[in-house]
């Protein structure tokens, strides 16, 4: 990437919650703690299909089996490719011979529910998950697997756990899941979803009166790769004081990846509300505007004349709006005064269409001339690489790579998910820097047809999609290379 070029569960909350169904819901309820908030997973579809000559892609394996399988990673010394059911196994992949092997399971890593995998630079396994507590409690436990000395064997231990928090007994509890370590192998950013959807008052059946977000939600944590025992407590202050904070305002960053220059990027879920999914540019410090700004626009929940049944945005199909979540709230909390950080706006052409909230019509921003922050709505974005070795042609040279999980109509808006937009499918993200503020990005469909599409990774010109859906399978996308 140069300087001037980085070079949007089982459904969008797999992202999650992890009571995942594996069926469709005409309510967008559930989502990927492992979110997957309620779209469940889609039909088996046909194989996916470039939408490039000079793209081809070929199965290696189907990874169907009792636990879903949630998340794909490689280990950087030597490109051994590994992926992670939700129950904790842990399957290391012959890409030769296309099949696999179990490596390590929960007697191993003591973690019975998983959501987030990382592999450092030095090898070590990173893994997150989350344990039920007494009174719909909830509690994130965060552990590595470091190679022994001289050995190849991993000895486990507990890099950090949480206080117990609550639950909302909601489709929107998304918990600890994203988890990512930097470059350099010093720290690992941990995601913590919300447990609202756009910030209302969830009690979890009146156990938690008022209780909106709390503590260790809607914010990602950094945390030294070297920790051992660290105490995650419920409270921002006590966690911001330990240096654990790096960001806060965020709904739910299943995905995040480094930059070839180093900059960190996350993909964000939005609510049962159609407004756009994000991507953006993660910075300490930085507060991303959950739940005051969602998607580049106000949520008019924070306003006191907030009348829901004149909202063109609220579609009766999803859980939030069934569930009269959508209200007027005049116990709102006050939008902090601070700079609120914007999406990246799509330049398009895909995946930026709109609903107007003038006249509830269904738009596309770039052949209007718009940019769009920053993909349609109910998209799920997820499963997010770049090309940071510089090995793929000029045309994708040190680009970006997304998936996006909830099916979509290509022509309409005849389904619980995004409209006039097929998703499922593998994106370009051309991005450009602006200044020292932002990026903008082009996002182009090369893939389509993937079955629920949970999390990618990359080895040199090869792009390696997980499917949540169907027979849950490895796809390999060969791209063109120099």
């Amino acid at each position: 990437m140069n300087s001037t070029k980085l070079s949007k569960q089982d459904k969008r909350r797999f992202i999650g919650n992890l009571s995942l169904k594996r069926c469709f819901i005409a309510a967008k309820a559930l989502l990927l703690t492992i979110v997957i908030l309620n779209y469940g997973t889609s039909a088996v579809n046909a194989a996916p299909q470039s939408l490039r000559a000079d793209i081809k892609i070929r199965l290696i394996l189907n990874t169907l089996s009792d636990s879903p399988s949630v998340r794909i990673a490689k280990d950087p010394r030597n490109n051994t490719l590994y992926y992670l059911k939700r129950n904790g196994e842990i399957y290391r992949v012959n890409l030769g011979s296309s099949t696999s092997t179990l490596v390590y399971n929960s007697s191993n890593h003591n973690i019975g529910e998983t959501q987030g995998l990382a592999i450092g630079p030095n090898g070590t396994i990173y893994l997150v998950g989350n344990a039920d507590l007494v009174n719909n409690q909830t509690k994130a436990i965060i552990v590595k697997g470091e190679i022994q000395s001289g050995t190849q064997q991993r000895i486990w231990s507990i890099l950090a756990k949480s206080a117990g928090y609550p639950k909302s007994k909601t489709a929107y509890d998304h918990r600890f899941n994203g988890v990512v370590v930097s470059p350099d192998g010093s720290f690992i950013y941990v995601n913590s979803g919300s447990r609202t959807d756009h910030g209302e008052v969830q009690s979890s059946d009146g156990l938690y009166p008022n209780t909106r977000e709390v503590g260790l939600t809607a914010c990602i944590l950094r945390l030294p790769s070297n920790g051992k025992n660290l105490f995650l407590a419920n409270n921002r202050a006590t966690l911001k004081t330990a240096g654990y904070i790096f960001a806060e305002g965020i709904r739910n960053t299943f995905d995040m990846a480094f930059a070839p220059n180093g900059d960190l990027f996350g993909t964000e879920n939005g609510p049962d509300r159609d407004m756009s999914e994000e991507l953006n540019w993660l910075r300490l410090g930085g507060n991303y505007g959950f739940p005051w700004r969602i998607g580049g626009t106000d949520n008019p929940q924070q306003f006191p004349n907030y009348n829901p049944a004149n909202d063109r945005l609220l579609d009766p199909r999803f859980n939030a709006v069934q569930k009269g979540y959508f209200r007027n709230d005049p116990t709102f909390p006050i939008r902090p005064n601070v700079t609120l950080i914007e999406p990246i706006p799509n330049l398009g052409p895909d995946a930026d269409s709109y609903r107007d909230p003038v006249d509830g019509k269904v738009k596309d921003a770039s052949v209007l001339g718009q940019s769009f922050s920053s993909f349609t709505a109910h998209r799920s974005p997820l499963g997010l690489v770049f090309d940071t070795q510089g090995v793929m042609s000029p045309e994708f040279n040190r680009d970006g790579f997304m998936l996006s999980w909830t099916p979509g109509d290509s022509t309409g808006e005849t389904v619980a998910g995004p409209f006039k937009d097929p998703s499922q499918d593998l994106l370009h993200l051309n991005l450009t820097k602006v200044g020292t503020t932002n990026y903008k990005f082009n996002a182009t469909r090369i893939v389509k047809d993937f079955s629920n599409p949970i999390d990618s990774e990359i080895i040199g010109n090869k792009i390696y999609v997980l499917e949540y859906g169907g027979n849950e399978g490895i796809w390999e996308v060969t791209m063109p290379t120099q």
